[in-house]
């Protein structure tokens, strides 16, 4: 079953902390038995501080016994967790494959 829980446009380290609370009371309020899912299809704007919601969020699911991942991540954040390590901790498999180098018209900060 899925879950509306979602990413903001911009997820820089100046943002994490608050959607990161944000995320958290959301997935407090779904069924303890729910598969939680976040959509990552409004993100537009973003920094490897977006890895680190997600792996919180990630833990936190976990935690409380249920599964987690993640909806339409962007090929250039799929490209980040990939470098770091963490893609399958995501749970998400990229659009495309993901280029680890972005060109000029990448979202990322």
């Amino acid at each position: 079953m899925t879950h509306p829980l979602a990413l903001p446009e911009v997820l820089t380290l100046r943002e994490a902390s608050s959607v990161l609370d944000t995320l958290l009371a959301g997935l407090a309020q779904q069924p303890e038995q729910a598969q939680i899912r976040v959509s990552a299809s409004p993100l537009r704007k973003f920094d490897s501080s977006a890895l680190a919601v997600l792996l919180e969020c990630r833990r936190a699911a976990r935690e409380s016994g249920r599964d987690f991942g993640v909806d339409d991540l962007p090929a250039e954040l799929q490209g980040l967790a990939t470098v770091y390590g963490v893609a399958s901790l995501v749970g998400s498999a990229p659009a495309s494959a993901p280029s680890l180098i972005p060109d000029s018209s990448a979202a990322m900060a």
